[in-house]
């Protein structure tokens, strides 16, 4: 009995190679339109944002939870300490080239995505009656591509060290949660235009999926441990 279908090496040989650029170029037509101020995005931003700010301004208990989850929760520094954290546990256990990869690629992803915001240069939405305020300028935004970052690279630690299936489910369900929610409350708090958010993802999506693939492709699927033993295959770590 064949021990893996035999169509399963080309499937998982081709998907990682295309998934940075399936992202990568949609973010790079966004930014072309963003930078050219092109008037259909312009009004589809300005009409999405219109819209959650009188409803954000007609609910304020809802308004004050979306500030919670924005400003504390999900902000990029909360996440920051949690990869901080991650990366000194790994490097505690000499995971040291898993624990370096991590802290290079969320550093990179902060020095991207400020790069972007200075030569961009994009206005954030302005009000009358603001409900929240944000430093820098607005293409793309910090905390969306911060979520995505921090929450890629922590389903891909999961992934490179075996965990359980259950236990990737349910991290995948906390970062989708985590990475739509950040990104809804900057627009519903008035701080980010709609296609700012969509560029933060894009681009720390692109950012997370190009890493873990110059990883493989430098290291295997392997990982270290101190006594040298291999990670499990996919197929025995969904026994």
């Amino acid at each position: 009995m064949p021990s893996r279908p035999p169509s399963a090496p080309p499937r998982s040989s081709l998907s990682p190679t295309l998934l940075p650029l399936l992202l990568l170029l949609p973010f790079t037509a966004l930014l072309a339109l963003v930078a050219a101020r092109w008037s259909p995005l312009l009004a589809l931003d300005r009409s999405l944002a219109t819209a959650f700010h009188r409803t954000a301004v007609a609910d304020p208990g809802l308004t004050q939870a979306n500030r919670i989850l924005s400003d504390w929760v999900w902000d990029p520094w909360t996440l920051r300490a949690l990869l901080a954290v991650a990366v000194i546990a790994l490097l505690c256990r000499r995971q040291w080239v898993p624990g370096c990869w991590v802290a290079v690629t969320a550093a990179l992803g902060t020095a991207l995505q400020q790069a972007l915001k200075a030569l961009v240069g994009r206005p954030r939405p302005v009000w009358p009656d603001p409900l929240d305020s944000a430093s820098y300028a607005a293409f793309p935004s910090g905390h969306a591509m911060t979520a995505a970052v921090a929450g890629g690279l922590a389903l891909w630690l999961l992934r490179l060290y075996g965990a359980r299936r259950a236990w990737r489910w349910a991290a995948t369900a906390l970062v989708a949660v985590s990475v739509a929610g950040v990104g809804l409350t900057r627009v519903y708090l008035g701080v980010h235009w709609a296609t700012d958010v969509l560029g933060g993802w894009l681009l720390g999506g692109a950012l997370v999926a190009a890493a873990g693939l110059a990883y493989v492709r430098r290291y295997g699927s392997r990982y270290e441990t101190r006594c040298g033993a291999r990670p499990p295959t996919r197929y025995e770590a969904r026994r």
